[in-house]
């Protein structure tokens, strides 16, 4: 239609323009150049005519490309439909995969986490327990009295006799230091079994930290992995420490982290305290040009220390002292002259702020194969933690509770084991850390005497879940739910769980060797338990056979 009016139109234009009167002579009345003119008229009429295709062309172009878009709009949304049907249809596959996941797992491991009740349940705990034969609970009292408390009774003596002399040699150690130059060491505290009652392993060994801090005016400042540091996940557990000046504020001054020009000087600093020579970090015990504390060279210092204390004081005695290993600074041996010698630790710590968590040099009683980052790194202890911690629980629990039993049998089983088929990735101090998960979630009245079958079966499926995960968590660290009245710093307490077990991701050799002593451990139970008991009746002995 709009076509046919623009050509009525151009027809209309076209008659006026060619009209006759448009031309008139100079009199008006007669044409001329007809010829011309017409030829004119259809040069114009050709004009116009082009005129018109190439319109006509630019609309139904234009019609072309309206209904192209048209077309890709609707393509586009249809592709926009495709695609939040693929979503929804990816989403919904997933969910199922997790589903089916999370069925898997709890369908295997479920029934692990039922960690206290009384009923039948040896046959979820894996392949290793089949054809168990577990003692019962006449015999494990049985073994229990006539085994380990037989052999335990002289722990508290000799807990005496050696803190009694450790206080006298380190009275000594600080006579022959000179104090305005060296560490100065304070009273040493018990930690470890022998403390809390529960070693089984022989010869006894007492366990003592002994806590030093530099000369005035110098200060530790203690830096762990939680406290906002860059630390590599190797180095999870362990901290630095920076031997600083007291009135060094490091934390609020940059002057040490940032380069100041050469016209600069800081307010707060002197160019005194902040340039130290080597040869003075050295002697406050740190490594090569740095401020941080190196456990060799305390190591060497306290072994020194030690040695001229007991030079001091070795005529008051009628026995020898010596170091009976090379590498820990203070595992040190008294001999008397009957033939007869006792053995205990004396390592030196750092206290972590105003906490009884300590920097330790070394590990004597719990170490796994986890080489040590650096000299500069030091792990950080809580055993007097979970000293306290065991303490305190045990006022919750029934009288003659089976929580110290059930630990020092798995700890005889697996030290016996060990006799036989060489050394594991397990330590008695991964045996203590079950415990001390167990202690906080089962009821305080499954801690009764009678009920030690039941509790070491517990502990047995807590290990070997948490060597099938190859987990097993520090207790405090990124644990919320510690006793608030021990007064365990917050910072550990709202950090990442730290994996006992992570050695084991990192070598596997030494995992497939624990795993098997593990399991040949428990095939082993009642023949174990059998050898180091005195005779019982055999209604007494018989075993409960799990298939």
């Amino acid at each position: 239609m709009p076509v046919g009016i623009f050509r009525v139109c151009l027809l209309v234009i076209t008659a006026i323009v060619n009209h006759p009167l448009f031309f008139p002579k100079e009199n008006g009345t007669v044409l001329e150049n007809t010829e011309e003119i017409i030829q004119k008229m259809k040069e114009r009429e050709e004009s116009l005519r082009l005129e018109q295709l190439r319109l006509e062309k630019e609309i139904a172009d234009q019609e072309a490309t309206q209904k192209a878009l048209e077309k890709a709009a609707l393509v586009v949304e249809e592709s926009k439909e495709e695609k939040v049907r693929w979503d929804m249809w990816t989403a919904l596959s997933m969910v199922i995969f997790l589903l089916i996941e999370l069925w898997r797992q709890d369908f295997q491991e479920g029934n692990w986490q039922d960690i206290g009740g009384e009923e039948d349940d040896m046959a979820v705990l894996g392949k290793a327990f089949k054809g168990v034969t577990f003692p019962n609970k006449a015999v494990l009292a049985s073994f229990y009295e006539k085994r380990i408390l037989g052999t335990t009774g002289d722990m508290a003596r000799m807990r005496e006799m050696v803190e009694g002399f450790a206080d006298d040699l380190l009275e000594a150690l600080r006579s022959v230091c000179n104090r305005d130059a060296d560490m100065e060491v304070e009273d040493c505290v018990g930690v470890g079994s022998m403390y809390e009652n529960w070693r089984v392993r022989k010869p006894f060994v007492c366990d003592l930290i002994v806590p030093f801090a530099p000369p005035e005016p110098y200060c530790f400042r203690g830096q762990t992995w939680c406290s906002g540091d860059c630390f590599p996940p190797d180095e999870q557990g362990y901290g630095t420490i920076k031997v600083c000046r007291a009135d060094e504020d490091v934390t609020g001054c940059i002057c040490d982290k940032t380069k100041l020009g050469e016209d600069m000087l800081c307010l707060l600093h002197s160019q005194v305290n902040t340039t130290r020579p080597s040869s003075e970090m050295e002697d406050l015990l740190c490594f090569k040009n740095t401020q941080y504390l190196d456990a060799d060279q305390v190591m060497k210092w306290f072994q020194i220390a030690v040695t001229k204390a007991w030079n001091r004081i070795s005529h008051k005695y009628e026995f020898d002292l010596s170091f009976s290993l090379l590498d820990s600074p203070g595992a040190l041996k008294i001999k008397f002259r009957s033939g007869k010698s006792i053995a205990f630790n004396l390592t030196p710590v750092v206290q972590y702020e105003n906490s009884d968590v300590y920097f330790i040099s070394h590990f004597p009683w719990s170490s796994l194969a986890a080489d040590v980052p650096s000299s500069t790194h030091w792990f950080l202890t809580f055993a007097v933690y979970e000293r306290r911690f065991i303490h305190l629980v045990s006022k919750t629990l029934p009288a003659n509770a089976c929580h110290v039993s059930c630990l020092q049998i798995l700890s005889f089983l697996h030290e016996k084991q060990c006799s036989l088929t060489g050394p594991s990735g397990l330590t008695n101090y991964h045996l203590k850390t079950v415990m001390l998960h167990l202690l906080q979630t089962c009821p305080s009245q499954d801690w009764a005497p009678e009920k030690l079958e039941a509790r070491l079966q517990d502990m047995l499926k807590f290990l070997e879940r948490c060597l099938h995960e190859k987990k097993l968590y520090h207790f405090f660290i990124g644990n919320g739910k510690v006793p608030a009245e021990l007064a365990v710093p917050i910072i550990f307490q709202r950090a990442e769980p730290l994996n006992l077990f992570r050695p084991f991701v990192l070598h596997r050799d030494i995992y497939r060797k624990t795993v098997d002593t593990f399991h040949e451990m428990l095939r082993n139970m009642s023949a174990l338990i059998n050898e180091y008991m005195v005779h019982i009746p055999l209604a007494h002995t018989n075993g409960i056979r799990k298939e």
